[in-house]
């Protein structure tokens, strides 16, 4: 990918000659004045025995420039198990020395402030990535020493200190003026991965484009290169009015978000690696409620929602016509990415990406009928401007959960 295409609607950052890491370090470290960057990791607490964590903790402990590390532990009602998670990060320190900051996002401190805010009809979500996110950024908001805020997953099989450096550095630099930055990469080992974006998201958004003609939220989509990658770095002001998805549709939706509330000139997308690897998904063609099936469900809602935000009518006659467009442009790629495999002699198993496209197409009628059903769907998490709006003494209340829990036991 190392080239200096510009897709379109956004600014593209390429990994471009030599990486300097040294540098970046350097320079981020001297921003942290104007610009102070906290890191996010929504962690699972069964990712405690998987084989990425120790290896992005092992990074992290080699990293100082981040003014705040916020763990947001997922998963679990067990203070065992919140408790393990403490050790493993134990020895990650701030700029100043600081320890992690660890969230029982679903311990009995943080459940009673769930259930005050569903008392004002606020509903934060069920337990998952969205709200690890939403609650993390909440705590840096709370403790107001953080300007920037940048978040990954914790299933990065072949993490590097260079990774997190480049996806701070758009929104981290004052003199860069980015407010949000997208994190994307090659997704490769002996075949090519990274279906949902290569077999759905992609082919859906063009299908879209050929039925409806411009729209400018998706040609704002499309001008990025991995829409669902789920890295990314942005201003607090962002993260304050940023509504936040609570399914899989997270990434669509926070991208949706951001096309609302900023000007695109303040959005970047930038190449954090040659490749990456994660866990991969099964596809669970037969089970709409689970893996890929269950994921493209939730994603193929999101859009639909939004698009319907800015006027776009979803009937049962349109929705057959998209299906159908749908199908023809992700068939297209099946052919371009089998030529591709070819080239550079990688395996490549047809069938099993015809299955796939199959399998997403019944998740976006599912999705369509869904919608038609129910054009309102699960809402999002609220945003933290009316969160504070509505309980002017939440921010304060979760940090002092938050404090409470990592005190017990120390």
């Amino acid at each position: 990918m190392a080239d200096f295409h510009q897709t379109g609607a956004i600014a593209t950052l390429h990994r471009l000659g030599r990486p300097d890491l040294s540098r970046l370090e350097d320079e981020l470290r001297s921003f942290a004045s104007q610009r102070p960057i906290a890191l996010v990791l929504p962690c699972l607490a069964s990712e405690a025995d998987g084989p990425a964590l120790k290896g992005i903790v092992d990074q992290l402990k080699g990293v100082h420039y981040l003014r705040q590390v916020v763990v947001a532990v997922s998963g679990t009602t067990r203070r065992e198990d919140y408790d393990r998670m403490r050790g493993i990060f134990d020895g990650v320190r701030t700029l100043h020395d600081e320890p992690a900051t660890l969230i029982w996002t679903n311990g009995p401190r943080l459940r009673e402030l769930y259930e005050n805010l569903r008392g004002e009809g606020l509903d934060p979500g069920e337990d998952g990535k969205g709200r690890s996110a939403w609650i993390a950024y909440g705590y840096v908001l709370a403790t107001d020493v953080s300007r920037v805020i940048a978040l990954h997953d914790c299933d990065i099989l072949d993490y590097r200190r260079e990774f997190l450096a480049r996806l701070c550095y758009p929104t981290a630099n004052p003199n860069l003026g980015y407010e949000f930055a997208k994190g994307y990469y090659g997704r490769v080992t002996d075949r090519l991965h990274g279906r949902v974006t290569r077999l759905f998201m992609t082919p859906l958004l063009r299908a879209m484009k050929s039925v409806l003609g411009p729209v400018p939220l998706l040609e704002y989509l499309d001008s990025f290169r991995y829409p669902l990658a789920g890295e990314c770095s942005m201003d607090t002001d962002l993260a304050r009015i940023n509504r936040v998805p609570s399914d899989w549709g997270l990434e669509v939706g926070v991208l949706a978000e951001v096309f609302r509330n900023t000007s695109l000139k303040r959005v970047a997308q930038v190449e954090l690696a040659d490749n990456y690897d994660h866990k991969h998904r099964e596809l669970s063609a037969d089970d709409p409620s689970r893996g890929l099936h269950r994921m493209v469900v939730d994603i193929a809602s999101s859009l639909i929602r939004n698009l319907a935000s800015y006027g776009v009518e979803f009937e049962s006659g349109f929705l057959n016509t998209l299906i159908a467009a749908y199908l023809r442009t992700a068939q297209d790629a099946i052919a371009r990415y089998s030529d591709d495999a070819a080239l550079n002699a990688l395996h490549f198993d047809r069938h099993e990406e015809e299955v796939a496209v199959e399998t997403f197409s019944r998740a976006l009628r599912a999705a369509g009928l869904g919608f038609v059903r129910d054009p309102m769907g699960a809402p999002p998490i609220p945003n933290w401007s009316r969160v504070s709006s509505a309980r002017p003494e939440f921010l304060e209340a979760l940090a002092g959960a938050v404090d409470s829990d990592q005190a017990e036991g120390v």
